[in-house]
């Protein structure tokens, strides 16, 4: 099956039908196109995201099933909570985004490069700036040791990338955000694809019709505006 070419200059144009997706590898969609704000938010919205290596071009992805995490299902381990209740992690959410997104693409232990390029970057600080990119972060004696970031529409936040650079300084950081989520009534995580880390905390496989049917449920149903300028 041969892939659709997304025009760079025409960020409306409409993606293709996600069951035109390829199984192998997994979910691929299309190529091409861009980053503009207009462009990533319309993917999100329709269950699909970027992710390619800087060698590639722009590789557009909607997998089958999909990875997901409803609020109220969180799983937190008993080793979890007993951190978490020891306060040893200050946590805040969208006070450092580019420092978060910035640590996020730095080549992991596992990896020596990253799929975090400067157009990613940048195009995220762009929607961050607009109000749809977050990130959530978590402090020790003032130094930035672990964070997430992801996008939120409606009452759905779909998961990017996280790091750390302390032990358990990750896994508070994502209870902390599903729990403020819960708060703000947010109804869905996005997950992307499986991982045995994310199950751990509750997150399970969602067919993408299903998915799909969710986002369309949750994503048109706002959430409250100014939940994300707590300090």
């Amino acid at each position: 099956m041969q892939l659709t070419v997304l025009d760079p200059d025409n960020p409306e144009q409409d993606f293709p039908a996600l069951n035109k997706a390829l199984r192998e590898p997994d979910g691929l969609l299309a190529i091409g196109g861009c980053l503009s704000e207009k462009r990533l938010l319309n993917a999100y919205r329709h269950g699909i995201f970027p992710w390619y290596n800087p060698d590639e071009p722009i590789l557009w992805w909607s997998p089958d099933p999909r990875l997901v995490l409803f609020p109220d299902k969180l799983i937190v381990s008993r080793s979890l909570r007993k951190t978490l209740r020891k306060n040893v992690f200050t946590v805040t959410f969208d006070q450092a985004f580019n420092k978060v997104i910035a640590a996020c693409a730095e080549p992991r232990q596992e990896s020596a490069g990253t799929w975090i390029t400067e157009d990613i970057e940048q195009a995220y600080n762009i929607l961050h700036q607009q109000g749809f990119a977050h990130s959530a972060e978590a402090w020790l004696d003032g130094e930035l040791v672990g964070g997430l970031y992801g996008v939120a529409i409606g009452r759905v936040f779909f998961g990017e990338s996280m790091f750390h650079t302390k032990t358990d300084a990750s896994k508070v950081v994502f209870a902390s955000l599903v729990e403020q989520l819960k708060i703000w009534d947010y109804q869905l995580i996005d997950c992307q694809v499986h991982t045995t880390h994310l199950a751990s905390f509750g997150a399970v496989n969602c067919d993408r019709n299903n998915f799909i049917k969710l986002l369309n449920k949750y994503c048109d149903n706002p959430a409250d505006s100014s939940a994300w300028h707590l300090k």
